[in-house]
């Protein structure tokens, strides 16, 4: 079986940052689900921060840095992409955006994302449904049911016997998402062994 990409997208602006903790912390999960079903797994975080300036100079002169085109690249090759902004303003940054953005309206046709996003306070945890799948539903990617919010009081608390806290938000994330993405994955390996009809008929013999 082929190896799974798996890449993880983070919009955190600080080092360290808790939007790139929550990304490792979905990645982690995923990769130990799909590890248990015997997939080899590589994976990846792209930090934005690093590319800010590369991403401007996209928008004003029209052609992306080779870091920022092996970037793209490497997102829109992946077989699954964890996508995790801070709130900005009741909404995603604008790096984050701005990244997504440049990624062409095609190119995550049927790729599995998992969607997340970091803030102050629990009040802005609609920003993944308000903000965050309508993006991704544009981008015509395949969005993972469960999203993940963590507010600043989220990375404390283990939840009780009514709520659901962090830790438990994010492996019912990465169960999910790691069972989307070895899906998508059977049904690319299965599109690939799909003998082309012209090449059939190449092929054929007439005695």
């Amino acid at each position: 079986m082929r190896t799974l990409k798996l890449v993880a997208v983070s919009a955190g602006l600080s080092s360290p940052s808790s939007t790139r903790l929550l990304a490792d912390r979905l990645l982690q999960a995923t990769r130990y689900k799909l590890a248990e079903q015997e997939y080899a797994v590589d994976v990846e975080v792209l930090e934005l921060r690093d590319l800010a300036v590369d991403i401007a100079h996209h928008f004003t002169t029209g052609f992306p840095s080779e870091k920022l085109q092996g970037a793209l690249d490497r997102v829109t090759g992946a077989d699954g992409v964890i996508a995790v902004t801070p709130v900005f303003t009741a909404s995603y940054s604008g790096l984050f955006k701005s990244f997504f953005d440049l990624v062409d309206p095609a190119a995550l046709t049927g790729t599995p994302v998992l969607i997340g996003a970091t803030g102050g306070t629990a009040r802005h945890s609609l920003i993944l449904d308000h903000a965050l799948r309508p993006l991704f539903s544009y981008l015509r990617a395949l969005i993972s049911p469960t999203a993940v919010y963590a507010a600043s009081e989220d990375w404390g608390s283990g939840g009780d016997a009514y709520t659901e806290g962090l830790p438990a938000r994010i492996t019912r994330a990465g169960e999910e998402f790691a069972a989307l993405v070895s899906t998508a994955g059977r049904r690319h390996e299965e599109e690939e062994e799909v003998v082309p009809f012209e090449k059939q008929w190449a092929d054929l013999r007439f005695d």
